[in-house]
């Protein structure tokens, strides 16, 4: 197979220790070394939090959901995720379809996590984590890992700071999973993933959904030699046939092969490709319908840019095609426009797997038996769910923020000047003895007060704007 000699060098046959060459980022890094300082004061701040760069979003007041309907949403969301084995066992449908509208920004972190399996993984693994985190790690990866750092959206006020909060955070995530999966340790790729995940949850709830993201999602996609992306990169060009067959045939003329342009665009998950209100619908629906969506959004990126003999016109080669696909016109890449692509076109899981035995056999064929043995993709989170049947019980959710009320000291305080007022009224008048019921004591609250301090605790902070954690 060729080098990719027209972006970043890989050869993607061998060991994918290239992928991490001291600062070389190809299209892992591309623009980042701009970063290392904060953001400042001055730079203009996105409700997604991005000061520049691709990714950055312009306001649109016409496009921003109404805010009735937001809170809608979000009760919608807040009563499936308080009963969610059911609705995923009785009513997943409805939920692939509240995915599709695209989730809360205010529950996006938790519906993430649930989706994946990930709450329930935490739970059957308490203290892992921490555990991992407590570790020094291999200087090997963690080497690798902080030359990264700095590449990761630099332009987003999280990662912009040098050893910042965002910046921290992420070490200590891709540090504990090149411990907790030693065999494949660390690839650069997983890097956005686990930015992305930072940007919405906490470093552990991130780590349990990038292990279910490289295991149940995207298995063998980061792991030595990278022969799981070069299957699915045959898979994609055989599906683009069907898809559009212009776009298939100018591909096979000009020997494009797939790997040259689709292996930023899956192993990353178009988190660094597509601008981030398009990035954050395409995971709500990735995330619940598993890696399908990714084709699906590879397929209509190439056959909007390639699907008609017009749009071949300046595209005569294969370096022309190349530099085509690395800049992607912004219309086809549009919020509106791409999910409602994706929704429509008819490729499905079966699709997916019928052409993944067919390549299968093409690979041993040619190549013998793969060198690396992924387990069996898992194709959303109904899949995950019904491979490993949760326990009720981790499925909670627990509150994270506990408020003391105000009425705590205030009740406590009354009910010991009661005591007293009835203490010394009984030693003035040396009346006999009478049976009273005391107040709730000063160290235990009343149940009125367990329940006001238990409702205080689960109300969200949502916001339009900002993702919380929940």
């Amino acid at each position: 197979m060729a080098k990719n000699k027209h972006r970043n060098g890989l050869d993607f046959r061998g060991s994918r220790d290239k992928l991490t060459d001291k600062g070389k980022g190809g299209w892992y890094g591309s623009g980042a070394e701009v970063n290392g300082n904060a953001i400042p004061p001055e730079e203009r701040v996105d409700k997604y939090g991005f000061t520049g760069g691709a990714q950055q979003s312009p306001t649109d007041p016409t496009e921003e959901t109404p805010i009735d309907v937001l809170r809608l949403r979000e009760a919608k969301w807040l009563e499936m995720l308080n009963n969610w084995d059911k609705w995923m066992a009785k009513k997943h449908k409805k939920v692939k379809e509240r995915c599709q509208k695209g989730i809360p920004p205010s529950l996006r972190g938790r519906a993430w996590l649930y989706l994946t399996g990930a709450k329930v993984k935490r739970e059957q693994n308490r203290g892992r984590f921490q555990e991992l985190d407590d570790q020094p790690g291999s200087p090997k990866w963690v080497d690798i890992i902080e030359r990264d750092l700095h590449r990761q959206f630099p332009f987003h006020e999280m990662f912009s700071a040098r050893g910042g909060h965002g910046q921290q955070d992420l070490l200590r995530v891709l540090k504990a999973y090149t411990l907790h999966r030693p065999e494949e340790g660390y690839c650069q790729a997983q890097a956005p993933i686990a930015a992305v995940l930072l940007m919405h949850m906490p470093a552990e709830d991130a780590f349990w959904v990038l292990v279910q993201i490289c295991e149940k999602y995207l298995p063998g996609y980061y792991s030595t030699g990278l022969e799981a992306i070069q299957l699915d990169g045959e898979i994609l060009h055989a599906l683009l046939k069907k898809v559009s067959p212009v776009a298939h045939s100018h591909m096979k003329k000009h020997k494009l092969e797939p790997i040259l342009y689709m292996t930023e665009w899956f192993m990353c998950a178009f988190s660094r490709t597509l601008p981030w209100a398009s990035v954050l619908r395409v995971w709500d629906m990735f995330l619940c319908e598993g890696v399908k969506i990714v084709f699906r959004v590879g397929l209509v990126l190439l056959k909007s840019m390639l699907g008609s003999q017009e749009k071949l016109k300046s595209c005569q080669g294969l370096y022309e095609t190349m530099e085509l696909l690395r800049a992607i016109k912004p219309q086809y890449m549009q919020e509106k426009f791409l999910i409602r692509e994706i929704i429509d076109l008819s490729v499905s899981e079966k699709d997916i797997e019928k052409e993944h035995h067919a390549q299968l056999r093409r690979w041993k064929e040619t190549k013998g038996d793969l060198h690396c043995v992924s387990p069996p993709r898992m194709h959303g989170a109904k899949a995950i769910i019904a491979a490993e049947p949760p326990n009720r019980q981790h499925l909670r959710q627990l509150p994270t923020i506990i408020v003391e009320s105000p009425l705590a000291s205030k009740t406590a305080d009354d009910a010991k000047g009661s005591r007293n007022v009835r203490q010394e009224e009984q030693t003035e008048t040396k009346a006999p003895a009478v049976e009273t019921v005391d107040g709730p004591s000063p160290g235990d609250p009343s149940p009125l007060l367990k329940h006001s301090t238990l409702e205080v605790s689960r109300e969200s902070v949502s916001s339009t704007e900002h993702d919380t954690y929940l």
